[in-house]
């Protein structure tokens, strides 16, 4: 009797534990009113990844989708967003972000260039750049790359591209 009360007691402190860290947290999936449609600032360690739930702790490869409404929604690897966003009805009216990584700000996804062999939280492997160099694409192709599962995911995608890594 004494180790069935043991345990619910354990059981019951343990609960009280995770919904005590995760009220404290407030992690943000959404936010709602950004009717100008620009880039929020991301708090890292308590925005969560809108297609995959992981939390955004690095911007390096971080994405935003802004509804023609104002709801934002935040991604900590942009192939997560294009992911997303495809069967979304605001789809064609929403603004994307993505963070650049070769001048470190927000710059909008159609007009970034993209590399393939990046190292990014989900593995996809697409990088975003505002200034173009040799080998990047577009947005339009990275998004058929990553809708099709040409990312560094898939194993011959990554010999192709890589090598034997």
């Amino acid at each position: 009797m004494k180790k069935i009360l043991f345990l619910i007691l354990f059981i019951f402190f343990i609960i009280t534990i995770f919904l005590f860290i995760s009220n404290k947290k407030q992690m943000v999936v959404r936010v709602d009113g950004n009717y100008a449609m620009k880039p929020l600032p991301i708090k890292l360690g308590h925005y969560q990844d809108s297609d995959c739930g992981m939390i955004i702790d690095d911007l390096r490869f971080a994405a935003e989708v802004v509804a023609p409404n104002g709801a934002t929604w935040f991604f900590h690897d942009l192939g997560g967003m294009v992911h997303w966003i495809e069967d979304k009805p605001f789809k064609d009216k929403a603004k994307l972000w993505v963070m650049s990584l070769d001048s470190k700000r927000w710059i909008d996804a159609k007009k970034a260039w993209y590399s393939r062999v990046e190292k990014t939280p989900m593995g996809y492997g697409f990088g975003a750049y505002e200034k173009y160099k040799n080998g990047l694409i577009r947005y339009e192709k990275m998004r058929i790359l990553m809708l099709r599962g040409e990312t560094l995911n898939n194993p011959q995608v990554r010999r192709a591209l890589l090598g034997n890594n």
